[in-house]
């Protein structure tokens, strides 16, 4: 951490709604809505009226009746991801990517070129403006943390830097949710024992948290409280995970559907890790109940792998296991992840040596798809189900 906050945290503003004022200009100023059975965005004219990212349709259109509800359009919004990290990296080449709508920019050793961090972030905000026509907010700081509550606070189409005199004034007052890790288990524990600021965090002390949420938990929530957050804008770090979700609404759906669901979800991951040369050992399930919950299960195998059988298997047994819960509560979003991702240029051989390991016709089906489109080969579990969605993402 620097004397100076030279970490700017850029966040555009309701990406994909964003993009749908941007290239209709009769949308602009009004409530938007992207995506009909569930909210995939919300412009902040809709967000006024309470709608939510996530939120079933009929609750968005009962809260905003007036809301213009357009279907997405993946690669408009794929498009203006890469127009806009353009610009990201024409202001400095220290980028660090999160999502395809928000990355940490390090400006530090720009001044002499550029001016100011303060300076540097104006131009970005404009240049985004003026080259994208998307609205963009930034925060600067000396940290990642104080960079992205700074962003957060300012939105939308808004500029916050955090001075390092000014830093605990600023931090102190916010709630505790502002705090990386604190979710509503978490704030509950802290705001039934009256910690309802980021200061009381600070002041209550180390010791007490980690009595309070554990050891861990309790270290990371003091540090961020005080200001101390270590780490570096990192350049082409890897992702430490892949995965896909699928909404799903809030009709009744059969174990049969679910697992159509799942086999196409999976299908895509473990066609990304091939293509990205990666392998993982931990499978994971998410699902969103119909009552706006969520649980996650997990598996962790002996050794890594992007065998889709494999990891289609491992996911199916998550799924089962999960029935009595989705049959109780329904669900309304199914999500696979495959984490500890590893190189699978460097996947240790076990002995014996397998003759026909699988990964032959994963290829040859991969080689299919990429030359003819994803659909062209298929599952049986699959024929009459819409093609999933295709969110666009950042490059492993």
């Amino acid at each position: 951490m620097g004397a100076e906050g030279t970490i700017l945290h850029a966040d555009l503003d309701a990406f994909y709604a964003s993009v749908e004022q941007r290239d209709d200009p009769a949308l602009r100023g009004r409530p938007v809505i992207v995506g009909g059975g569930v909210v995939l965005a919300a412009s902040y004219e809709a967000k006024a009226c309470g709608v939510r990212t996530a939120m079933g349709g009929h609750l968005a259109r009962r809260l905003c009746p007036q809301a213009v509800v357009v279907p997405p359009r993946m690669s408009a919004y794929s498009a203006a991801s890469k127009a806009v990290f353009e610009v990201f990296r024409d202001t400095t080449p220290v980028v660090e990517g999160l999502s395809i709508d928000e990355a940490f920019l390090d400006v530090g050793g720009l001044r002499r070129l550029r001016g100011s961090p303060l300076d540097i972030a104006a131009r970005l905000r404009h240049d985004v403006r003026t080259r994208v026509g998307l609205p963009i907010t930034v925060g600067v700081a000396r940290t990642k943390f104080l960079a992205k509550v700074a962003s957060g606070v300012a939105k939308p189409d808004g500029l916050l830097s955090v001075p390092p005199d000014g830093e605990m004034a600023f931090l102190h007052p916010l709630p505790v949710e502002r705090l990386w890790g604190v979710g509503p288990v978490t704030s509950g524990k802290l705001r039934a024992r009256g910690i309802v600021t980021v200061g009381h965090v600070a002041r209550i002390g180390e010791a007490a948290l980690i009595s309070m949420v554990g050891q861990g938990a309790g270290r990371h929530l003091y540090a961020l409280a005080v200001g101390r957050d270590p780490r570096p804008v990192q350049v082409g770090r890897r992702r430490g995970s892949m995965g896909a979700q699928h909404a799903l609404g809030r009709g009744p759906r059969t174990p049969e559907d679910l697992d159509a669901v799942l086999s196409g979800l999976v299908d895509r991951v473990t066609r990304r890790m091939r293509a990205a040369s990666r392998v993982g050992r931990t499978v994971v399930l998410r699902l969103r109940f119909a009552d706006f919950t969520r649980a996650t299960r997990s598996h962790t195998l002996p050794r890594a792998t992007s065998h889709t059988p494999l990891i289609l298997s491992t996911a199916r047994g998550l799924l089962v296991s999960s029935l009595p819960a989705i049959s109780a509560r329904g669900v309304t979003l199914v999500g696979v992840a495959v984490s500890n991702l590893d190189d699978g240029r460097a996947v240790q051989l076990e002995l014996p040596f397998d003759g026909w390991s699988g990964a032959e016709l994963d290829g040859a089906l991969d080689a299919v798809r990429d030359r003819f489109g994803s659909r062209s080969v298929t599952r049986a579990t699959l024929l009459g189900h819409p093609d999933p969605m295709s969110v666009p993402i950042l490059p492993d």
